[in-house]
């Protein structure tokens, strides 16, 4: 039986983990390394990394931080943001991610996911999604929600998937911070199109929202806020799902 996962997400800008409401007026929650360490300590089942401010300065400090991370914590590390090389993927990996998001890059230049999954194998390699709802489909955005393209999203998943993506982590920006539940109904309508395992983000508010998107066909779910904030823990969640039948790790 397949057993679904819950993954902590830590957005980090200049170093810091933040957190927002629709992509903006982001706060600050702390160090990236500390709350890495701690959700792996509350049984977290992977940990979601994804550096929000690309610049070469903050791309050096992001792999100190990956390092020191990966020397601390002992579950699955998935880090993006500002991932548009190859070369790129392979710093990651050797930093100590064991996987890596690549997002905007991939949309501007498929031929990205294939180069990475070949060079890599596709099990390390995660395609991110950011959707907005547009006149009655979703629209895929790019540059950390801020440019609209005119790609549709279940259009782009197949693609993705079909180049070499393993997995694809899927985040509703209508509902992102909100904390009023996932877009199930875009994960259905994802899940229902591909083969690869699909990861549900944007809207957590609680336990049952998790498992609102594990039961739509999400094979895991992210979350930022709930855990940030101490509203929920990893185990509070994970009992909600169970209660509902599901398999959890």
């Amino acid at each position: 039986m397949l057993r679904r996962r819950i993954i902590p997400c830590l957005d980090v800008s200049a170093g810091r983990v933040v957190k927002g409401i629709e992509f903006v007026n982001l706060r600050d929650c702390g160090d990236p390394v500390d709350a890495a360490v701690r959700y792996a300590e509350q049984n977290a089942d992977e940990i979601v990394w994804l550096n929000i401010t690309a610049s070469s300065e903050h791309w050096t400090t992001l792999l100190a931080q990956v390092e020191r991370a990966a020397e601390r914590v002992d579950v699955p590390v998935t880090v993006g943001g500002g991932v548009g090389r190859v070369e790129h993927v392979r710093e990651l990996l050797l930093a100590g991610a064991d996987k890596v998001s690549i997002n905007s890059a991939a949309v501007r230049d498929p031929s990205l996911v294939e180069r990475a999954a070949e060079a890599f194998g596709r099990q390390c390699i995660v395609v991110a999604i950011d959707a907005r709802r547009t006149d009655g489909s979703w629209r895929v955005y790019l540059d950390g929600g801020r440019t609209r393209t005119e790609h549709d999203v279940l259009e782009w998943a197949v693609d993705a998937a079909e180049r070499g993506a393993g997995e694809l982590l899927v985040t509703s920006m209508d509902a992102d911070g909100g904390q009023s539940g996932y877009d199930v109904e875009l994960l259905r309508a994802i899940v229902d199109r591909v083969e690869v395992p699909v990861i549900a983000s944007g809207g957590a508010g609680g336990p049952s929202d998790v498992a609102d998107a594990l039961e739509a066909g999400a094979e895991a779910a992210l979350a930022a806020s709930i855990f940030h904030d101490s509203t929920h823990t990893i185990e509070e969640v994970k009992a909600t799902c169970r209660a509902r039948g599901l398999a959890m790790r």
